[in-house]
């Protein structure tokens, strides 16, 4: 049984591509994780997320200690059973909602303790709650507890956060460690904080490689501080961690952000966009986004893209969506996400076969002018009627 496995089999620039292979199956890199927040990626089922290419997909801690419980998913036989995923899933710590979603939140060294969102009743989630909860959904990649601030913040708070996530690193890791049979199947990263700042940076991934991690995640980006500064913290903030290990770029991203990370040596992305714009009637395309609310789509004959094959496209008009979209069906909610879910999988698929095909600069540049033309984006993505 292979616990772990990370193989790069071509590289291209500081891109790489290759393989983690692990006990349900091998994730392809560079990876995109659909999000499955609370055991589902919303109206997907597993086999449509499957079909469209995802080898792995997200859970979400916070929520599911919240509801429906941990122990219970444990009792129901883990997370994989009780939503039919057969394949990876990899789980955050739940650290981001706490501090994002929670009420009366208060942070000390043990934790965070908080007020849950759903009925206010009062938790603790530590380092070692944290991986206890990620062991009793029988994660396969478990993510340490840490502590984001905004980039926003303080000098001083992001350097106190990020020194608090060091020490909170190595309280996850020894936990996991305890985690018997799971800890020996299963895999742990490590998530470097340090806001903007590369010397913070540098700290934190010289912290986590000194207690060591099968994967190393950069954190606290994609929070609100602009593409121009997320890419220039990925410009130092990558060559930090070990090129034997998967690079995790944590809640990224639009297309082009993932596309330019790639191009960064970033391995593993997630990002609730595909199934939240699908929701709200935004389709990802090679020209842009494209919002089929828009009025001018009410006689549109042509598929939501032309030349996709995804089952949406293969069958539906952007009429039919426009029509489903607008009348609130839970069938336009479903068709858009499918759709978002295979553009995002065509574009995780092009770029492994540009990096083994030594052409990603090329790749990257094309892509990149297509989809940020403002004539395009702006014709398709105007206001709805």
């Amino acid at each position: 049984m292979t616990r772990f496995a990370f193989t790069i089999s071509a590289t291209d620039g500081a891109a790489r591509t290759g393989t983690i292979a692990m006990r349900r199956g091998e994730i392809r890199a560079p990876a995109f994780m659909p999000v499955g927040t609370a055991a589902t990626v919303k109206a997907m089922r597993p086999e449509e997320v499957r079909a469209s290419g995802a080898d792995i997909i997200l859970g979400n801690t916070y929520h599911l200690m919240l509801r429906p419980g941990a122990e219970r998913v444990a009792k129901l036989g883990g997370l994989h059973s009780f939503m039919g995923w057969d394949r990876p899933i990899l789980t955050d710590s739940g650290g981001y909602q706490v501090m994002s979603l929670s009420e009366l939140t208060k942070v000390t060294e043990e934790g965070v303790a908080f007020a849950s969102h759903l009925d206010g009743s009062r938790h603790m989630l530590s380092p070692e709650r944290s991986i206890e909860v990620q062991r009793l959904l029988d994660s396969d990649i478990v993510m340490q507890f840490d502590q984001l601030v905004p980039t926003t913040s303080t000098p001083q708070a992001q350097r106190e956060a990020m020194e608090r996530s060091i020490r909170w690193a190595k309280r996850s890791r020894a936990e996991f460690d305890r985690g018997g049979e799971h800890g020996g199947r299963a895999a742990i990263f490590g998530i470097q904080q340090g806001a903007l700042d590369e010397t913070l940076r540098r700290a934190s991934s010289d912290a986590l490689i000194d207690i060591g991690f099968d994967g190393y995640a950069v954190g606290g980006l994609a929070v609100g501080e602009g593409q121009e500064a997320m890419l220039g913290c990925l410009d130092f903030a990558v060559g930090m961690l070990p090129a034997d290990k998967p690079r995790y770029l944590m809640g990224v991203g639009k297309p082009d952000d993932i596309v330019e990370a790639v191009m960064r040596g970033i391995d593993m992305f997630d990002c609730v966009l595909p199934t939240r714009s699908g929701r709200t009637g935004q389709a990802f395309t090679a020209d842009g986004p494209l919002n089929l609310r828009n009025a001018r789509f009410a006689e549109d004959a042509d598929p939501i893209e032309p030349g996709c094959p995804c089952p949406a496209c293969a069958t539906f008009s952007r009429a039919y969506v426009h029509h489903l979209v607008k009348s609130g069906e839970i069938l336009g909610a479903m068709l858009m996400t499918q759709h978002n879910l295979w553009f995002y999988q065509r574009l995780m698929q092009t770029s492994r076969d540009a990096i083994k095909e030594q052409r990603l600069q090329s790749f990257a540049g094309e892509f990149l002018a297509r989809y940020r033309t403002p004539a395009k984006a702006g014709a398709q993505s105007g206001e709805a009627a």
